[in-house]
């Protein structure tokens, strides 16, 4: 009967239950009547299923932790709480963790030197098996950390079975979580040099060369196209410090905190400390399993960094619009339209701006996991993991994606020199000529802007005002006036530190030419 198809045994199924759901007539008054038995066809059926079930219960491989348990998780369950497609992504770090582990056992007389030896090389073949995509990830294994582990039992044995000894999955994944961010940030602090460079490197390639300095999207001032450029430099320099800080705080190592109280056998977690590149071991144990807050400080770093270029991107999907065409991509940064043939768009930028979206959002995620829950560790912190990896990768691709389009573009100088002259840019230089005639600046302040009013309403810039037309608005314009006037002029007279002048401008960029060891 075991041989009966899914079909014929809900077929039989359907059958059991319109029979016993008929209404009955009894036929000696009701205290009589017998439930009659089923038909032998349905009980074979129900045995079968039942054998069926037990049968697959018994294929099961036993979990580690399946001491206590007399049933094994439905299949619901093991889909519901495996972790295994995506943490699987750590396995390096896990390996790598434990062989820290397995040497400072040995060490510590808590295995021998031979089961040590035997560890060590299982854990080499399982990733030499890896790397070549020869392993074979169980969900039934739930994790990186059981997959690796029942691995290793199946290779090497018994020996196997002492790696898990002052060790849990809680401060195992958080020793592996560490190394993994701490790699990852590496990573990105060396996408975010290069994107430096790529930035400066333009900035050299356009020396001298002014454009409109906006606030509000309204033209403001001029400002030197290199002082623009390395503003984003700084920005990224920041952004690239926060990391490192962030990888400083996070180098901490959490293992042979077990699962929440540490243990009573005789570790050294100094010694898996300094084995691991952690800077100490994490002084309180119950801390060292429950928190995320070094991956919420890393998201957040990256949520910064992510919003920086989405502004950049934002800066040149606009510049490189009909609307202003201060810059022209090269066609190997551009896409087109599959509907308008003329269509060039900067769509890379556009969606550098748009992934910003999903770093914030992987930051809001685990945020939001890790609001509510009591110490020590709790499942929910499984959650932390598919945020991380989601924002790296995204962080990473937007970084390379900017550099890529910063090596690619021209910016259109005839045009933006064309387009200099609207919206009196030098105002503020001549409200600063002013002070410089003894005028308070908010007198100042007032001539400029009846000056500007004048030149409105004749339609031309401050420049061309003759000296009498000044002269009627204030008596403190003189000859020497035109020498602060025009965007040019205006730009030479900038000569605070850090400001747009030519002279400022080339000291930040020799500093940067430095830093980054551009040759």
């Amino acid at each position: 009967m075991e041989s009966l198809t899914s079909a014929s045994s809900t077929s039989s199924l359907l059958s059991l239950r319109s029979q016993f759901s008929k209404p009955r007539t009894p036929s000696v008054g009701l205290n009589h009547w017998v439930k009659p038995k089923p038909k032998l066809e349905v009980r074979c059926v129900l045995e079968a299923m039942n054998n069926a079930s037990a049968a697959a219960e018994n294929d099961k491989e036993v979990k580690l932790w399946g001491g206590r348990f007399e049933e094994s998780v439905t299949d619901a369950v093991e889909r519901f709480t495996e972790s295994i497609s995506f943490d699987k992504e750590l396995y390096k770090q896990d390996i790598m963790g434990s062989r820290a582990h397995a040497s400072m056992l040995a060490k510590q007389g808590l295995m021998s030197m031979s089961d040590r030896d035997s560890i060590l090389q299982g854990l080499d073949e399982i990733e030499r098996s890896i790397e070549n995509g020869e392993f074979v990830w169980r969900t039934d294994r739930e994790d990186v950390h059981m997959n690796i582990e029942a691995a290793l039992t199946d290779k090497i044995g018994e020996p196997a079975k002492k790696l898990h000894t002052a060790r849990s999955r809680n401060d195992q994944a958080s020793t592996d979580f560490r190394l993994w961010c701490r790699d990852a940030i590496d990573k990105i602090v060396a996408r975010i040099r290069h994107l430096q460079v790529s930035m400066v490197i333009l900035a050299l390639k356009n020396e001298g060369l002014i454009v409109p300095g906006y606030t509000h999207l309204q033209r403001a001032q001029p400002v030197l196209l290199q002082h623009l450029l390395l503003a984003y430099v700084e920005q990224l320099e920041r952004d690239a410090g926060r990391l490192l800080d962030c990888r400083a705080r996070q180098n901490f190592s959490p293992l042979g905190a077990c699962a929440l109280a540490g243990t009573g056998l005789p570790i050294d977690r100094f010694m898996t400390s300094d084995a691991l590149g952690f800077t100490a071991p994490m002084r309180n144990s119950i801390d060292a399993v429950s928190d995320r807050d070094f991956v919420l400080e890393f998201l957040s770093a990256n949520s910064i960094t992510a919003v920086h270029l989405s502004r950049l991107g934002e800066e040149w999907v606009l510049w490189a619009s009909e609307e202003f065409g201060f810059i022209t991509p090269s066609d190997s940064v551009s896409t087109g339209s599959s509907i308008m043939p003329q269509k060039k768009n900067p769509d890379p930028m556009e969606l550098v701006r748009g992934k910003s979206a999903r770093v914030i959002g992987d930051l809001v995620t685990l945020l939001t996991v890790c609001k509510g829950l009591p110490l020590a560790y709790n499942r929910d912190l499984q959650e932390d993991k598919e945020p991380a990896f989601d924002s790296v990768k995204t962080i990473l691709g937007m970084l390379e994606v900017s550099a890529e389009f910063a090596q690619n573009i021209t910016f259109n100088q005839e045009r933006i020199r064309k387009a200099l002259p609207a919206g009196h840019l030098d105002a503020t230089t001549l409200a600063d000529y002013l002070v410089k005639k003894g005028v308070p600046f908010r007198t100042s302040h007032d001539i400029v802007g009846r000056s500007v009013a004048l030149c409105v309403s004749k339609g031309c810039q401050l420049q061309d005002l003759h000296l009498k037309e000044l002269r009627t608005i204030s008596p403190f314009f003189d000859e020497d006036v035109y020498e602060f006037l025009g965007v040019e002029n205006a730009v030479k007279k900038f000569s605070s530190y850090g400001s747009t002048g030519s002279e400022c401008v080339a000291s930040q960029l020799d500093y940067w030419v430095t830093k980054l060891e551009i040759k």
